[in-house]
């Protein structure tokens, strides 16, 4: 496994960095690790690599690159430094760059571009259900997605491939009606989905560099995601 960068040309005319992990050797799946709002960190990297290491080529797109520098990173006390980044965000320029990384995944001579799925974190858990409503994804995983509902509910009906999704039941940030207007509006739209609260878990559960890190769900998600994407055909059994 080793791990790069790579420059993508986006379709408004941007220039894109993103960080890459490649799998020891063999075609495979790909995937998009999409970001929490405080960079391609470290956490994001390590996940990045944790997939590689099971066979995915992975790129994790830096989707801050109109308003930040290459490479930005934030800790996770810095509110005001992502302020500005977030707000700069649009869903056309995120929908561009998700799509420039999706481009780069399919064309590698080493990806089945019918196994590219994607992963995401609280601000790229949202990306990850956005890419899906726009892209061919196979699959695709939201951890803890902020504002879906009720900003993307009415894209519920374009999702492509099947949906697992997470959400902590302590999350101060996700009210328990937001995440089941999400899980109705799939369902009422026929969409394959799946849900997963874990009762005792806040925001962020899964990074391990944070507080609010709770490692009982953290495994049990990755469990639920390994076994969701080879019941898919995304990962071999």
């Amino acid at each position: 496994m080793e791990m790069d960068r790579v420059r993508l040309n986006v379709s408004d005319g941007t220039t894109m960095e993103a960080v890459v992990a490649r799998p020891a050797s063999g075609a495979g799946p790909g995937l998009l690790v999409l970001q929490e709002a405080f960079g391609v960190n470290h956490h994001i990297r390590s996940v990045a690599e944790r997939y590689a290491q099971r066979g995915f080529l992975a790129i994790a797109p830096e989707l801050f690159h109109r308003s930040a520098p290459p490479g930005f990173e934030a800790s996770y006390d810095a509110f005001d430094a992502i302020r500005p980044h977030m707000a700069a965000l649009t869903t056309e320029g995120l929908l561009a760059d998700l799509r420039a990384a999706y481009e780069w995944l399919r064309t590698q001579g080493k990806i089945d571009a019918e196994r590219i799925a994607a992963v995401g974190y609280c601000m790229g858990g949202r990306c990850a259900y956005l890419a899906n409503a726009e892209l061919p994804l196979a699959a695709a995983i939201s951890y803890y997605g902020g504002g879906i509902a009720p900003d993307m509910l009415d894209r519920a009906a374009k999702q492509h491939g099947p949906l697992l999704m997470f959400w902590g039941g302590l999350d101060a940030h996700i009210p328990p009606e937001q995440y089941r207007a999400v899980a109705d509006a799939l369902t009422a739209e026929g969409k394959d989905h799946v849900q997963a609260v874990f009762s005792k878990a806040g925001h962020g559960f899964n990074c391990d560099e944070r507080p609010s890190y709770d490692e009982s769900a953290s495994r049990e998600a990755l469990s639920l995601v390994l076994e969701f994407l080879r019941e898919h055909g995304v990962l071999s059994r």
